[in-house]
């Protein structure tokens, strides 16, 4: 390609359908707003009820914004989903594996009553919500799938080792599947979000001595804001990441490197 040809046009994302799992609440409404600021309308299955917010958020980007209450570690769910999103939109082009869960508690007490829920949403719901639009992506030639790591990929999991070994999973998915479907035109990454100010962390930031012990492990000093994560998805959604395949991008203010 002559460099020439270049512009911001390759982070656009106009005319474009995404799936976003859990994209109603969390890093997952995050996720959802930012690819329907790049111009994407956007598929929304969850087991969270919707309450409007996100259709409002979506709906003032003038993007469409289609939601599906349904628990997608059921049998049978991820082929719904990919079907009524082509369905209802039109097509599919990117796959945001955003929905998960994390459960705590010391390795005697974690048995498989916290072990099976989280390899179910965490990991198996992933890979069959992306296997099912497999033959769709692969028939056009085209398709990005991004799959949401986490710090645990790289680390332990003390408190929760579910949590860790599905987000290992997940990395190992990404390769996986990028190996094989590279040569359809089809990219397959993964972002992995440091400490961020969310609900779930709230505890934590109250805290003032737990607090400390995380910022001082972050060059950047503060604490990760749900904004930071939405250029990363942009990106990996966009024409501009095509030769980026089997990636993991750390979202962490530094924190690894320290």
């Amino acid at each position: 390609m002559d460099i020439t040809n270049f512009s911001l046009d390759f982070f656009s994302l106009e005319g474009k359908v995404a799936i976003v799992t859990g994209g109603n609440s969390g890093l997952g409404r995050a996720f959802s707003l930012a690819l329907a600021k790049a111009g994407a309308d956007v598929f929304v299955p969850s087991i969270a009820e919707d309450d409007g917010t996100t259709r409002s958020l979506l709906e003032d980007t003038g993007r469409r914004y289609e939601f599906l209450e349904v628990d997608i570690t059921t049998p049978g769910a991820p082929a719904r989903v990919v079907a009524e999103a082509r369905e209802r939109l039109g097509g599919l082009d990117v796959i945001v594996n955003s929905a998960g869960i994390s459960q705590l508690g010391s390795v005697e007490e974690f048995g498989r009553e916290k072990w099976d829920p989280m390899v179910d949403l965490n990991l198996t719901a992933p890979f069959a919500l992306s296997h099912a639009a497999v033959e769709h992506f692969v028939e056009q030639g085209s398709g990005k799938i991004i799959n949401i790591a986490s710090l645990f990929a790289f680390l332990g999991g003390q408190s929760s080792p579910a949590y860790a070994a599905t987000k290992h999973g997940i990395v190992g998915f990404t390769k996986a599947y990028c190996d094989e479907l590279a040569q359809h035109g089809i990219q397959v990454n993964a972002i992995a979000p440091g400490y961020f100010a969310t609900a779930l962390t709230a505890t934590t930031r109250s805290d003032p001595e737990a607090s400390r012990r995380i910022l001082e492990h972050v060059p950047a000093g503060r604490w990760g804001e749900v904004s930071d994560l939405m250029g990363a998805a942009v990106f990996l959604a966009s024409k501009a990441s095509d030769y980026v395949n089997g990636h993991v991008l750390t979202v962490d203010g530094g924190y690894l490197v320290r």
